[in-house]
């Protein structure tokens, strides 16, 4: 039976990427100080995943939220990926600056997902999980054995969680996934709760996600949560896109002509890309990850900053958001 499992007071999350070394490599005590910040700030939902770090940032989020009482928080993980020990000449070359000492093989079968979810909760050392996502079941990801995949999926990851709710094991299920098509594929053949959007909807690029991706999941009554809203950092400044170093063309040109407009009405592009995101009904809430403290602060005061109607109006007008995008109300 579905349940809305995130509330007003979850909109803003922080994700587990930078926490797992995907963009640097931050050590234990920075990663505490993040998450340690995230909470003192009020911020009650984290979302990682055993991917992050090859099991790295699973470990560090639980390090900090497994001594908090376990009822005032929400947590998320995924599966879809079984981990095993290999020595260090082993590790595979994956995105992680300093991953620990793991190999893995993608696994969406009932029986992946059971064991994917038992060590994440011995990694953690948490008693439960909220909400477990399907983890990049997509072709960026799996290629050409997507259908494979997803047919074991439906077989396996869709029922199993789908159960696991029922008895009440976890609250919520559904895809955490970089690209459209996963998400539809899933509505059409199981009952998720809730997915985990990535790289889709952001103020800079978000044209597909309206005309395909909201009007599906808002028949199908499910939600959504927004991972990469500041598409890996690229809104911020940093020059990777997506978790690439390939910058679409004319993207540098769109983020300057935003930037140059919210420094006119006194705000600025990443408060205005939490606010944008939030204002599609559709999205109950944005991880963005960190790499320091104060991105953690600068996104709650994104997340609380007044930023006038005709800022909206002007982007509009100037046709640098989709004209059916919602944006947020004066």
């Amino acid at each position: 039976m579905k349940t809305d499992v995130l509330t007003e007071k979850h909109r803003l999350g922080i994700g587990g990427v930078a926490i797992g070394t995907a963009f640097e490599n931050i050590s234990e005590e920075e990663s505490y100080k993040i998450l340690q910040t995230a909470w003192d700030l009020g911020i009650r939902y984290y979302d990682t995943s055993p991917w992050y770090g090859l099991t790295k940032s699973e470990k560090r989020f639980g390090d900090v939220l497994k001594d908090k009482d376990r009822n005032d928080f929400i947590f998320s993980t995924k599966v879809g990926r079984l981990f095993h020990e290999v020595p260090e000449s082993e590790v595979p070359p994956t995105m992680w600056k300093k991953p620990l000492n793991y190999d893995f093989k993608h696994d969406y079968t009932a029986d992946g997902v059971e064991r994917s979810i038992e060590s994440s909760l011995q990694r953690t050392g948490l008693a439960y999980i909220d909400i477990v996502y399907i983890h990049d079941l997509s072709e960026d990801q799996v290629g050409d054995r997507y259908p494979y995949f997803l047919e074991q999926a439906k077989k396996g990851a869709f029922k199993i969680l789908s159960e696991l709710r029922d008895q009440g094991v976890i609250r919520a299920w559904g895809m955490g996934v970089n690209k459209i098509e996963p998400i539809l594929d899933c509505i059409d053949s199981a009952d998720p709760d809730i997915c985990l959007s990535a790289t889709q909807y952001s103020i800079l690029e978000h044209e597909e996600a309206v005309d395909r991706l909201l009007p599906a999941v808002k028949k199908a009554g499910v939600k959504l949560v927004s991972g990469a809203g500041y598409n890996s950092g690229y809104i911020a400044g940093r020059e990777r896109y997506n978790y690439k170093d390939v910058i679409p063309k004319g993207m540098a040109e769109k983020r300057a002509a935003i930037a140059a407009i919210a420094q006119k009405y006194n705000t600025d592009i990443v408060h205005a890309a939490v606010q944008f995101v939030l204002a599609s009904d559709e999205f109950v809430s944005i991880i963005p990850g960190a790499s320091r403290p104060e991105q953690v602060k600068d996104n709650v005061e994104g997340l609380n900053a007044t930023i006038p109607a005709d800022f909206w109006n002007e982007l509009k007008s100037e046709g640098l958001i989709y004209e059916k995008a919602q944006v947020p109300e004066s």
